[in-house]
């Protein structure tokens, strides 16, 4: 078989429970439903860090946290943070792509160090980085020259990936990364003929009616938005809907262009999202202390691939981002590099199951970490320690879906509750890397203001922020130069 082309769509905080064909009657996404019911829909899709940066980290590094060092999420305002040299040990997916002869290139949202700049291995780059949401156009916040202009991100990012699609070396294949920001909030920039649908459909809440009991709530939690969480719902699947059109958009084009059976198709997202579940707004740094509850780490994952895997799957195997970096470099006829690094890569490729085969050496269990915060879960259980001191918890799964109750202490759990702690040691024992460890993040170059595992208190919330608050901030300022020239 030839090398196929891939195009991969990771939305950013787009929830796997936000999308039709997981489930969700209310939030219109016909063509990620066509995606899923003529490809292959993963059940159990997790990321390996519940924020931005160190989710999008191991996807182009297929390694953990632990390993390529980004523990949080990047304030690409932050003159600090702007210098530091982000994933230096990596090579990452279009680096190794590029050198097996393929095209690359990237739209939308980067959030690894240095957007301004394409990084090696791309041919191709429109980087687009938080999004400041706006009624008349959109900007990306660094401070060289942005992407600006009339409009909303989404189209424009999908504007420059069809350009690459037109314009690319036809004589090779091609990987294209097309990074959709619109799901992340503040959720106050989608087009009002999709907010007005939903503000008119009768939508089943989400949310529950109580405070997160295991800490309190931070960050994107406490936004002024969410004390109407119908209005936030509506603008959030407003927001989903705009990038499912987007993405019909990218599958016309392959069609158009005859590549609709040659390009595999990967539809994702960085991390999860609560629209109110547990009675948080936002994801693993939406409270205190962090969380890693499904919601905030189960991620959609569709994959699509008409001639080179068995179509209309529904897999139910454990996979996440490292899996699926060392899944494209299998069906493109390489490897991760074996030189590099002193731990291995630790993802599976599961082009077995797309195959329509058992996958061999299934996981039994997903890990995820944040910061010095690390997570086990089966199938049944959930364990998450946060090092050194806790507060750690556990949860029944299979009698308790919702993680409503933590049996930490409870007598009977405590056999399990060994095993898994265990089985998190062993894991990590394995992988984790003593420069770049979550363990001692402490001591890591910093990554913003408002770091998660740092009780933020009032100076530090007031020099960062709210981080949205000063982005939108600019965009006032821009709007007040605009009108006074």
């Amino acid at each position: 078989m030839s090398r196929p082309n891939i195009l991969v769509i990771m939305s950013d905080d787009h929830a796997q429970w936000a999308a039709g064909c997981y489930g969700n009657a209310d939030v219109d996404t016909p063509n990620l439903d066509y995606l899923a019911k003529t490809g292959v829909r993963f059940a159990n899709a997790f990321t390996t860090s519940p924020v931005c940066s160190p989710a999008r980290a191991s996807f182009f590094s297929g390694r953990l946290p632990s390993q390529h060092g980004m523990h949080d999420y990047l304030n690409e305002l932050d003159e600090e943070v702007r210098a530091t040299r982000w994933l230096p040990k990596e090579r990452l997916l279009p680096e190794i792509l590029h050198e097996q002869g393929y095209t690359t290139g990237l739209s939308g949202k980067w959030h690894l160090g240095h957007d301004d700049a394409a990084p090696s291995g791309f041919d191709f780059w429109y980087s687009h980085s938080i999004e400041i949401s706006r009624p008349d156009g959109y900007t990306a916040p660094w401070p060289t020259e942005t992407p600006s202009g009339p409009g909303y991100d989404r189209h424009a990012i999908t504007d420059k990936a069809v350009e690459f699609l037109r314009r690319r070396d036809h004589t090779k294949p091609f990987f294209l990364f097309v990074g959709h920001i619109a799901t992340h909030s503040p959720w106050d920039n989608a087009p009002d003929r999709l907010v007005e649908r939903y503000r008119e459909r009768a939508l089943h809440p989400v949310h529950d009616d109580f405070t997160y009991p295991f800490g309190r709530l931070r960050s994107e939690s406490l936004y002024a938005s969410r004390d109407d969480p119908r209005e936030a719902l509506a603008q959030y699947y407003a927001s989903v809907t705009d990038i499912d059109d987007q993405v019909g958009r990218l599958i016309d084009e392959l069609e158009l262009q005859g590549l609709s059976e040659s390009t595999v198709v990967v539809y994702t997202s960085d991390h999860g999202l609560n629209a109110g579940q547990h009675g948080i707004w936002g994801k693993g740094n939406g409270t205190i202390p962090y969380n890693v509850v499904d919601e905030s780490i189960r991620v959609p994952l569709i994959v699509s691939f008409p001639t080179g895997i068995l179509g209309r799957q529904h897999r139910v195997e454990n996979v996440d981002h490292t899996d699926t970096f060392a899944t494209l470099l299998e069906l493109a006829g390489t490897t991760p590099p074996t030189d590099l690094h002193p731990t291995p890569y630790p993802g599976r490729s599961y082009v077995g199951p797309l195959m329509g085969r058992p996958q061999e050496e299934c996981a039994d269990a997903v890990f995820v970490e944040y910061g010095n915060l690390r997570m086990t879960r089966t199938s049944t259980m959930k364990l998450v320690k946060r090092y050194p001191d806790g507060p750690d918890e556990l949860f029944a799964l299979e009698h308790d879906p919702r993680e409503s109750a933590d049996v930490w202490d409870r007598p009977e759990f405590r056999a399990v509750r060994d095993e898994l702690e265990a089985t998190l040691t062993s894991y990590f024992a394995r992988y984790d890397e003593s420069d770049t460890s979550g363990l001692r993040v402490e001591d890591l170059p910093r990554h913003n203001l408002d770091e998660a595992w740092r009780d933020p208190g009032p100076a530090a919330i007031a020099a960062d922020g709210a981080w949205m608050h000063r982005l939108e901030a600019r965009i006032q300022n821009e709007r007040q130069r605009g009108e006074n020239p």
